[in-house]
Formats: structure tokens, C-alpha cells, sequence
């Protein structure tokens, strides 16, 4: 079944049950009376609570703020790729892809901005036509202030790039509510933070196989732990150790709902990301930007 026509029966459910249907269980229930629900994402189980989701600005200016993470991650492994020797051979084909991909992002994002009546957003220092567009490294420092050399060491550059991909993501999720005004944008965002959901995955499954990562990562975000040694990336996941989802505590379910009785926090908080607003975006990635 297509993810439009899910959003679809959820926009049409009968004004009777509108008040019944406010969380994640009730609103998968109601689909079940319609739909035989195939593989439904878990990243829109926690937005579908309708009470919840408010409009918290325009849709061009939500965005306009996940095209500027583009332009940010384009820009980082480009620069990653066009650094003799730094990435492997064997892990070369993956991020040239990855960068591939993210360009079509942006192209994809200028133009529903303009669409949608916006100014698709340009990074600092970007001069056309003299810029390799999207390609602005003038406008980044990814040395966070020199305390990184991301393009002399293989773990530190993923260990960066896993932050912009999961930053990425908690964006995303963070728009959900604005994006919701308009299915088209929603199913086509929806679409983009699956893609951004593998980049990640790869960029993870690189650090555990390929440098030994020290917290030895998953392909997905468990509990609020962050690229190590360094706790500098700590605050990239603040709240990811959350256990409680629409007033369930995940982390207590037993036998009823998995085997092995109650779930580690690791394990618990394995399934969701959490949404992170526009101001905590703007805050997290402002360390990557030059003044």
C-alpha cells in the first residue's frame, strides 16, 4: 500500500472518531479497519498523534532549513571524497553515492521551495556562477575551530559524518508537523529521511567494520550515545534516551510484546529518533559554519 494513500485514509478518518484517534496505537488501529498495513515506517509513529502536531512555521522556511543541512553534508563528504587517500578504496564507491544522492536532494528542495512561494536558501560566501554549486566549502569549517582534522584521519571524518546524516534526521522528524499541511510534501519528506536513514546506516556500519569504532555503532541511533572517545558530539543527541513513547514506556514492555521480558535502554530506544525543533538544529549545526 502506498505511503500517500495511508496519509490519505488518516486525513479522511470520520469526524466521530477524530477524538479517538490522537496516538500512534489508536490511529494504527483505525488503519486497520481500512488498510492491510505493509511495513509501515516507525519514523511516522510518533507524529501521527494529530493533537500534538501544530504548525510551527512555513512551510518554505522548513525547507529551507533542512536544504541548508544539504548543502552542509554535500559539501563535508565531497571535500571527504576529493582527499587523496583519506577513504578507503573498498568505502569510496559508497560515499560517492552518498554525495550523488544528496544532490539530488538539494536540486529536489530548491525547487519545492520556490513552489512553495520561498527563497531557496544559499550558504554563506556562495557566489554563482563561480561556485561549483553545491559546493561551497568556503562557507564550512569542519574542524569545529581546530579541534578536528577530519580530512587527515578516516574515524574522525565518519565520526562527523555520522553527525550531519543523524542531525539531518532529527531535523527532518523536527518539520514533521509543518510538513503535514500538505501531503505531497510530507510522503516526498518522508521519502528523503529514508534515504538519509541509509546514509547514515552506511556511515555507521563504516565506523563499526572499518575503524573499530569504540561504542561500536549500529546502522540506527541507540540510547543518546554519541561518536566516541570525544563527548564534544554529545549534545547531537540529547534525548535519544528517551523510553517513553506516546506515554508508553517501551523500555517496561515484557513478554506480552517481545520475547525475553523488559528491554534494555539501549534496546528501547533503538526504534525511535527523536524530533529536534529548528532552534536546537540551528544551534547544532552553527559549529560547522565560518563566521
Amino acid at each position: 500500500m502506498a505511503l500517500k494513500h495511508i496519509i490519505d485514509e488518516l486525513e479522511n478518518i470520520p469526524a466521530g472518531k477524530t477524538e479517538e484517534v490522537t496516538d500512534r496505537r489508536s490511529a494504527l488501529g483505525w488503519l486497520g479497519e481500512k488498510l492491510a498495513l505493509v511495513a509501515l515506517p516507525l519514523a511516522i509513529g510518533s507524529v501521527l498523534n494529530k493533537a500534538a502536531a501544530q504548525t510551527s512555521g512555513s512551510i518554505a522556511d522548513a525547507l529551507n532549513l533542512i536544504l541548508e543541512i544539504e548543502f552542509m553534508q554535500y559539501t563535508y563528504i565531497r571535500q571527504g571524497t576529493n582527499t587523496g587517500g583519506l577513504i578507503p578504496a573498498a568505502d569510496l564507491a559508497g560515499f560517492k553515492n552518498i554525495i550523488a544522492q544528496d544532490k539530488l536532494h538539494i536540486a529536489f528542495l530548491e525547487k519545492l521551495i520556490t513552489e512553495q512561494g520561498g527563497v531557496p536558501f544559499k550558504p554563506k560566501y556562495y557566489s554563482s556562477p563561480t561556485t561549483d554549486h553545491p559546493y561551497v566549502p568556503a562557507a564550512y569549517d569542519f574542524t569545529m575551530g581546530s579541534k578536528f582534522t577530519p580530512f587527515a584521519d578516516y574515524a574522525t571524518f565518519l565520526a562527523i559524518a555520522q553527525v550531519m546524516k543523524d542531525t539531518c534526521i532529527h531535523a527532518l522528524l523536527g518539520q514533521v508537523a509543518t510538513f503535514q499541511a500538505t501531503n505531497s510534501v510530507l510522503v516526498q519528506m518522508l521519502q528523503l529521511q529514508a534515504a538519509e536513514g541509509r546514509h547514515a546506516a552506511y556511515t555507521r556500519l563504516r565506523r563499526r567494520l572499518g575503524v573499530n569504532a569504540p561504542e561500536t555503532p549500529t546502522p540506527w541511533i541507540q540510547n543518546n550515545i554519541p561518536p566516541g572517545p570525544t563527548s564534544v558530539f554529545q549534545k547531537y543527541y540529547t534525548g535519544e534516551d528517551n523510553v517513553i513513547q506516546n506515554s508508553i514506556d517501551v523500555q517496561a514492555l515484557g513478554n506480552n510484546y517481545y520475547n525475553g521480558g523488559a528491554q534494555t535502554q539501549t534496546a528501547a530506544t533503538a526504534a525511535f529518533d527523536e524530533p529536534y525543533n529548528k532552534e536546537t538544529i540551528t544551534t547544532l549545526i552553527a559549529p560547522f559554519k565560518k563566521l
